[in-house]
């Protein structure tokens, strides 16, 4: 039987870009961690590694969940403190990428190692077997490749690559814990330069180089044909290019030339002279403020291949192009790319054959599965379809046979013939048994590793489909659904899942099920956002119809749907990713626990709009308050973080920060892996069930800040509205908000019970919403996507 991972605590060695980044995500995971670096020449020993935690809290986007998180992580330096890894659990070095260097390094900490820690490089191509080369043969088994992406919080792939002595157990473990702990998706790959992700990925790039100048397209109309146009992420192809760096770029290029010598394409592992050339002018990208991009003031301006000097960057998608790139048809988009004589649609075929053909050719060698090649570029590059995925869908044969006759006549970068499996007359590599392995010649089903038995909807790839368990009841707003294990599920079909009538009138029902046949309820969406708010579509349709009456009627019942999940004789618990705004924050506020993934971003946002929350908020914030505050204590102490959090419509940037603004509970649940959520979610519910839950009684006795609160908020406002911080309908909306969270115009500390609190949530949500100014931002904020000052 073997053993788990039990990571009490980790070391990084390096405290560079992505040492710093992979300690900073450890520490959100709640691991202690020691960070490492050399010692300072001057001042304080640890004063590299300090430097290096103080400059996390400055990245964008932010490596910490919270600021607060940097305090988990130690400081250490390589002279003082290696006898601190012996009570490390994981190691995972990520210093540069020189093999000489690693390997010193090695020498200097292998004496420290426990004797069941786990070893592992950050290297992003260097060859595992040469590294493992210089360990003590005893630390083999538990020495391989852990290679996170840039940026490690948020890219979700972490390639894994054994040596040839790593044991199968220490992968399993460690799979098992970058999959739960840290929330990554796990692909393995064979000890090859570059692995899987960069090896397909830095050629993609360095295809997009060669056609770029072989069709003579500008740089930023090729990336606006190799973004979200082709469903790849807004940084294209050069944006990118800048943000990673153009001498890392080279110094990537330079790896691949070196160390796969005999790669059929080897004649395009070239730095282009182009990028030499911004190189030696010391125009590094983004770091530098030039690159491929440089903003002139507020303009952007992009490289002009010709002239060698900026221009303004404008790049589009020709005319023709975006009519095929609107093609539904798969099959029918690539025949009109490779039939169209349009320059740009000659690009995008010629980009993709020449994709599809290296992806083939290198399969064997490189990955067990097809699937494998798929997620590296999914996870790591953030492109919605892999290159397989993405042939397999527009006809595998069909694809194959051009790719085969542009070989033929000399079109295609490289005269390689593809391999014999490809042209087999198989309709792909994805199929119900599993992914395509060219080394067993049969599909592969996925990793049968019992952590994986956690996600009951994995991300799927082309053609996969989950059970989708049985319906209870099903409407246009609503599924409510189960799985035969006693706990019910509903989730929301409205778009962006806003809460509608429909959704209103569905919770009510689900509710009412859930507590006849059920052991709870979980409310969880199969796709992010958890709920992007209120339909403001449908209220402002109410609104400007003159149905006033209806429209607080359905206010009344977004607040009752609220309280029915709140004191329903079973546990209702929100499952929670992404965006959980407005009435979306609402819901999961009055579940009986919610479980959030960490890359949630919840918020009361309504003054955004000239509103205040409506759906039991504000009534839920205020009785929180004056209930952790008890009869004579300062509620008003308690209100004001959450009077600013509401007022200025913040939004967590991770469900930890939504910890601490107070919008999560202490008691609530965070998961690191979204596909988890579901798992989890059940599992509170069954042990909120069999732990005899009892719903909260209604508070009936609840101390308020009452009219002196009022003032006291007003008396801020005052000076922010004649500091010209706020507008005088700002001002207005923020009263509103005051009132409500104070109890009203009542005495302080005066008793109150939930009902007045939502009787006065309502009365001002409406009057709110009679306002001309409010209906302005709502049409501004439907028509623009953006918030109105007004």
């Amino acid at each position: 039987m073997s053993h788990k991972l039990l990571v009490r605590r980790a070391a990084v060695l390096g405290a560079g870009v992505m040492g710093a980044q992979i300690a900073a995500h450890l520490a959100n995971a709640g691991v202690d961690v020691v960070l490492f670096d050399l010692p300072a020449k001057d001042g304080d020993a640890n004063g590299i590694v300090n430097k290096a935690i103080a400059h996390l809290g400055k990245l964008s986007p932010a490596p910490l969940a919270t600021k607060e998180r940097a305090a988990a992580i130690v400081p250490a330096n390589y002279e003082q403190h290696l006898p601190l890894l012996a009570g490390c659990d994981l190691i995972v070095e990520a210093i540069a990428e020189r093999l000489d260097w690693k390997k010193d390094l090695y020498a200097k900490v292998a004496p420290h190692v426990a004797p069941h820690a786990i070893l592992a490089s950050n290297t992003s191509g260097l060859s595992i077997e040469a590294l493992a080369s210089v360990l003590d043969a005893a630390l083999h088994a538990r020495f391989c490749g852990l290679h996170f992406f840039n940026p490690p919080r948020y890219m979700h792939l972490a390639e894994l690559i054994p040596c040839s002595k790593t044991s199968p157990d220490v992968l399993d473990n460690l799979e098992t814990f970058l999959t739960t702990t840290l929330g990554k998706g796990v692909v393995r790959a064979k000890d090859t330069p570059n692995f899987i992700g960069n090896r397909i990925g830095v050629f993609s790039m360095l295809a997009t180089f060669h056609h770029t100048q072989a069709f003579g397209l500008g740089f930023d109309a090729v990336d606006a044909l190799t973004g979200p146009a082709i469903g790849r992420p807004k940084s294209a192809t050069y944006r990118t290019a800048d943000v990673v760096g153009l001498d890392t770029m080279a110094h990537v290029i330079g790896t691949m030339a070196d160390t796969l010598p005999a790669d059929p394409w080897h004649a395009y592992f070239a730095v282009p002279d182009l990028l030499k050339a911004l190189i030696a002018q010391g125009a590094l990208g983004q770091k530098a403020g030039a690159g491929f991009y440089r903003k002139a003031g507020k303009e952007i301006q992009v490289l002009d291949p010709a002239s060698k000097g900026y221009r303004a960057s404008g790049g589009e998608v020709a005319p023709e192009v975006a009519e095929i790139l609107k093609l539904k048809n798969p099959a029918e988009k690539f025949a009109a790319l490779r039939g169209s004589a349009q320059p740009q649609a000659q690009f995008l075929w010629a980009l993709f054959r020449d994709l599809f053909h290296y992806s083939a050719f290198h399969l064997a060698s490189i990955a067990d599965t097809a699937r494998d090649v798929d997620f590296a570029i999914r996870w790591g590059y953030g492109w919605k379809l892999g290159p397989f995925e993405t042939w397999q869908a527009a006809g595998w044969q069909q694809v194959a046979g051009w790719i085969h006759e542009d070989i033929a006549a000399g079109k295609a970068m490289s005269s390689a013939p593809l391999p014999a499996w490809v042209l087999d007359g198989r309709a792909g590599v994805h199929g119900k048994d599993g992914s395509y392995s060219p080394a067993k010649g049969t599909s592969l089903p996925r990793s049968a590793l019992p952590v994986y038995q956690r996600q009951r909807f994995p991300d799927p790839l082309l053609g996969e489909r989950f059970a989708p368990g049985t319906t209870v009841f099903e409407d246009d707003a609503v599924r409510m659904w189960h799985d035969g294990d006693g706990v019910a599920v509903i989730g929301f079909k409205t778009k962006m899942h806003t809460v509608s009538e429909g959704v209103i009138a569905g919770i009510h029902k689900a509710v009412g099920i859930a507590e006849q046949d059920f052991a709870g309820l979980v409310l969880w969406q199969d796709s992010e956002p958890f709920s992007a708010g209120a339909d403001l579509k449908g209220a402002m349709a109410q609104l400007q119809g003159g149905k006033v009456d209806d429209f607080a009627a359905m206010i009344s019942n977004f607040q009752s749907a609220s309280m029915r999940m709140k004191h329903a004789q079973v546990p209702v618990v929100a499952a929670v990713r992404g965006m959980a705004l407005g009435g979306g924050c609402e819901f999961q506020m009055h579940s009986a626990r919610t479980v959030a993934a960490l890359e949630s971003y919840i918020g009361l946002v309504e003054a955004g709009v000239g509103l205040l929350p409506g759906g039991g908020g504000l009534k839920e914030i205020a009785t929180r308050a004056g209930l952790a505050a008890g009869a004579g204590g300062d509620v008003f102490a308690r209100l004001k973080p959450y009077f600013e959090t509401v007022a200025m419509a913040k939004v967590s940037t991770s469900a930890l920060e939504a910890s601490d603004m107070g919008l999560l509970r202490p008691d609530d649940v965070i998961v690191f892996h979204a596909h988890e959520l579901l798992h989890v979610a059940k599992a509170q519910v069954r042990a909120l069930a069999d732990s005899g839950w009892r719903p909260p009684v209604p508070a009936r006795q609840i101390p308020v800040a009452g009219d002196v609160g009022i003032a006291t908020f007003k008396m801020l406002l005052v000076n922010m509205l004649e500091g010209r911080f706020i507008s005088k309908h700002d001002f207005e909306v923020a009263t509103r908000i005051a009132t409500v969270l104070c109890g009203g115009a009542v005495d302080r500390g005066s008793l109150v019970d939930e009902d007045w609190l939502l009787r006065l949530e309502r009365e001002n949500f409406v009057a709110l919403a009679m306002m001309p100014k409010t209906q302005e931002r709502i049409v501004h904020t439907l028509t623009t996507g953006k918030p109105l000052r007004n």
